[in-house]
């Protein structure tokens, strides 16, 4: 029933990394270089898909888009961090009653398309939901980094009581602590059966934040006269990839499906995506030619003729090079057009919102001013 409470969960949550009650570690600006290269945000978001929750489902798959630009604003010693994020599904009775039913849907991953894809997958069953159980497993069997300057956060979103289950939440959030992991609670309903079902507690145990959601709000969104302009740069910048490998034709097909999945929400959702694209972040060197030899020079040495498209498998070293060099060069150029009409979008629609006496819809500004204000107790620095 929360299934996306959860990933409006993950937002809010995301927004809650804010939350106020986070402590200053001592040695948060002591990193040596080696860490700094290596700054990692990790964000396990954890939702219950028990029934009732697809309004909450598909107000998350409206936001994920904007949330990742949010992240990708932040800087640590001048550096842009690696952004990972995990998704788990719990409380759904498709789910292996022996695991508790829970499962992990993605581990931590830089593959932006694949939580895309992930997320748009989900679907709600009634079950039983066991929040300490989750945590706990999220907490164990992710690969959660150890640097000191890593921001690593867990959202767990639902709507029944947080003490359910044979893993004690209050254990679970010990553990968490103890790797320097943080846990904000979204209660889906009213604060009071949030703070009675034991939400409010969780998320001050975990040293994160604890908020409510209306599961079903609908988002509210700007429609600019820089769409179109976006979306045309996006058609453009899809031609710039040259997929690899046995998989790699696969994944250049779910990068075009997850166009369609953010337009299937609206114009203002896909324009959020393509933006996202022309960002350090979206990186997909494990399938596109493009990126694997802009992350090493010596990748068309070791890539086998066999695992090039066919329309490469006859040409030279030089010739593909040359052909890579080329699609980056006309890549870098698409990414700086998309990133100064993103900025023209964003202060329309900040001034729209100003004429409409609002700043947004709830869930965006709370996922963005709570990451922003996290970020700042974390050293990490705003660069828009």
């Amino acid at each position: 029933m929360k299934k996306f409470i959860l990933l409006s969960a993950m937002f809010i949550v995301f927004t809650m990394a804010s939350f106020g009650n986070t402590p200053t570690s001592p040695d948060v600006n002591i990193v040596n270089s080696e860490q700094n290269r290596d700054t990692k945000i990790q964000v396990a978001i954890l939702l219950d898909t028990s029934s009732s929750m697809d309004g909450l489902i598909e107000q998350a798959k409206s936001r994920l888009w904007n949330i990742v630009n949010t992240l990708t604003t932040l800087k640590y010693n001048g550096r842009t961090p690696k952004i990972e994020i995990a998704l788990y599904e719990y409380g759904n009775d498709n789910l292996r009653r022996a695991d508790g039913y829970i499962r992990q849907v993605t581990p931590l991953t830089t593959d932006l398309d694949l939580i895309s894809a992930k997320l748009f997958s989900l679907t709600t069953y009634g079950g039983d939901e066991y929040c300490g159980t989750v945590i706990s497993k999220a907490v164990e069997m992710l690969n959660w980094g150890s640097n000191s300057s890593d921001m690593k956060l867990i959202y767990i979103a639902g709507n029944e009581p947080f003490n359910q289950g044979s893993v004690s939440y209050k254990t679970a959030i010990s553990r968490a602590l103890a790797k320097g992991i943080y846990v904000n609670t979204i209660h889906c309903g009213r604060t009071a059966e949030g703070i009675e079902g034991m939400w409010r507690d969780g998320a001050e145990r975990g040293k994160g934040k604890f908020f409510n959601i209306d599961h079903n709000a609908r988002v509210r969104y700007y429609d600019t006269p820089y769409d179109d302009r976006i979306s045309a740069c996006n058609d453009r910048l899809n031609r710039t990839y040259i997929s690899y490998g046995a998989k790699g034709f696969a994944h250049a097909e779910n990068q075009r499906q997850q166009d369609v999945n953010a337009m299937s929400m609206s114009k203002s959702n896909f324009a959020e995506r393509a933006v996202s694209k022309s960002k350090q972040v979206y990186n997909n060197s494990a399938w596109d030619l493009v990126d694997k030899v802009k992350e090493d020079s010596n990748a068309l040495n070791e890539i086998e003729q066999s695992e090039l498209p066919q329309e490469l498998q006859n040409k030279s070293k030089a010739e593909i090079q040359k052909l890579v060099t080329e699609k980056e060069t006309e890549r870098a150029a698409i990414q700086k057009e998309i990133a100064e009409l993103a900025k023209k979008r964003q202060e329309y629609i900040d001034e729209q919102a100003k004429k409409d006496n609002t700043s947004g819809d709830d869930l965006g500004k709370a996922i963005n001013e709570s990451i922003l204000a996290f970020a700042n107790v974390k050293g990490y620095t705003i660069n828009k």
